[in-house]
């Protein structure tokens, strides 16, 4: 299934997999458009409803039964493109709240609090993604669902509620002229506890992200 039919007439709207891959294909493009940098200003409210609406499409493929593909083994999608470039332009636009702390599992006992980057996620969700879209865009519509629902549970969309609620934190403190810890400076490759993550988070008023990001400025 090339481009040109990805969102053919002859498709039925109402189709689960048109729905599906209509709500994927609107998140990668608009997350590319986001990095490209040409409108920072909206950057990260622009984002936050973009991730909002790819996570209703995960909980639509979470809550459908079992999809199982039409091969034992999954057919060769190719070599994977490259996201380095879209991973640093989102992380330049990104930088004053590119890191966050984030529980990898809220259900595992004094679990510690690890940084993350949104820049990191948005990408490693975008290549999840990428990977089924070619199984759909070449005709193999079980195949990419099967793929979009197995990698939703294990990989991306927990990575991207986790950057839903960073973004969401972002605009909240903004909109409550509430001050918001950073974590500049933090490893992330480190795995840091309650008191390093404390130690090391400086204190970024809100005034100095709202403006660059498009937010409402602090009255």
């Amino acid at each position: 299934m090339s481009d040109a039919t990805l969102h053919a007439t002859n498709q039925n709207p109402d189709d689960f997999a048109v729905q599906i891959a209509d709500q994927i294909e609107s998140f990668l493009v608009a997350v590319t458009e986001v990095a490209k940098g040409d409108e920072p200003d909206s950057a990260v409210p622009f984002l936050l409803l973009e991730v909002s609406q790819l996570m209703l499409a995960g909980g639509r493929l979470g809550a459908h039964e079992d999809i199982v593909p039409d091969e034992r083994y999954e057919p060769d999608p190719g070599p994977e493109l490259d996201v380095d470039e879209l991973r640093e332009n989102l992380a330049r636009i990104l930088d004053p709240i590119d890191v966050y702390s984030e529980v990898f599992d809220p259900y595992e006992p004094r679990k510690a609090p690890v940084p993350a980057r949104i820049s990191d996620d948005l990408t490693d969700v975008i290549t999840d993604l990428r990977h089924g879209m070619v199984h759909y865009r070449a005709g193999r519509t079980t195949e990419a669902l099967w793929w979009w629902q197995f990698s939703y549970f294990s990989n991306w969309g927990s990575t991207a509620s986790a950057t839903l609620r960073a973004l969401q934190s972002v605009v909240a403190h903004v909109r409550l002229n509430q001050p918001l810890a950073a974590l500049d400076g933090l490893d992330t490759d480190e795995d840091l506890g309650d008191d390093a993550l404390e130690t090391e988070a400086g204190k970024v008023m809100v005034e100095e992200i709202a403006g660059p990001l498009g937010l409402r400025p602090v009255k």
